[in-house]
């Protein structure tokens, strides 16, 4: 494990500095690095993908636990400099450990079988759209736990009809069922972030039965979002191609059109993404 001496050591050798750009708050305190392994209830057998490693903190925890571990990190010095790390600090399961120099936003395919779990403090600039594109890339990711800043995590897990309910809560729900797995203090990053972080748990589902694609979905859930204040009937227009195409869309869909997007469904966005209008 990496305490805070230990990385603020490796961090010096390797020139390192957290970077803000990058959203790059490195975990320091080793309970809390074994405390998200626990929660992520991963185990033998199991091959974990790993976003934005950084020094290894948590992947030399993963890898003291699972099968294999695949890491995406951005960072050029980050990415070639972990794997002498991880065999410094952890030579016999090394072998187990592969690295990916990529943006985990544009990745499309990873080194070895595919992973089974996600388990990543994703970088809060970006953690949203990480998070979505790699359930969408990977279906094999059966569960996962991520940490995230803590608005974050309770948009992630929003039920429709709270006020933070909104296009995170309805596209992470079109994969999977999201909860809330801990809260996670400031004084365990270095630097110390100005924002509490919160875990999320995530277990994989299939979508609502529709005949819609996810692109059709997730183009009205944009449309919904984009002016939250206003009515569906209001808010669908430019996306049925007029107001009176909203209202008939939603009427065949069984959803009111005086009804505002955050009080939805997945499944109410996909029946409604079945009824928009050729025409539009």
């Amino acid at each position: 494990m990496l305490g805070p001496a230990e990385v603020r050591e490796l961090a010096s050798a390797l020139g390192v500095r957290p970077s803000k750009q990058r959203g790059q708050n490195f975990v320091i305190d080793a309970n809390t690095v074994r405390r998200i392994v626990r929660a992520a209830e991963v185990g033998a057998g199991d091959t974990v993908l790993e976003v934005g490693p950084g020094l290894g903190s948590l992947t030399l925890a993963l890898l003291s636990t699972v099968d294999r571990v695949v890491a995406v990190e951005i960072d050029d010095t980050l990415a070639a400099a972990l794997p002498a790390t991880i065999e410094a600090r952890l030579p016999a399961r090394a072998d187990r450990f592969a690295l990916l120099h990529a943006d985990a936003l544009t990745v499309e395919s990873l080194p070895g079988p595919p992973p089974d779990a996600l388990v990543a403090n994703l970088p809060y600039n970006v953690a949203v759209p990480v998070l979505l594109h790699l359930l969408a890339t990977f279906p094999s990711l059966a569960r996962g736990l991520v940490m995230v800043q803590s608005e974050v995590a309770d948009r992630l897990v929003a039920p429709p009809g709270s006020k933070v309910y909104g296009v995170p809560s309805v596209k992470t729900a079109w994969y999977a069922e999201a909860r809330r797995a801990g809260a996670i203090g400031r004084t365990v990053f270095w630097p110390a972030p100005r924002v509490d972080s919160g875990l999320v748990a995530l277990t994989r589902r299939e979508p609502p039965a529709t005949t819609a694609s996810r692109t059709e979905v997730f183009a009205v859930i944009d449309a919904a979002f984009a002016q939250r204040r206003k009515t569906l009937r209001a808010a669908l227009a430019g996306w049925a191609g007029s107001p009176a195409a909203a209202e008939a869309a939603c009427r065949a869909a069984g959803v009111p059109p005086t009804a505002r997007g955050e009080s939805l469904t997945v499944a109410d966005y996909a029946r409604l993404a079945e009824r928009r209008p050729t025409a539009a």
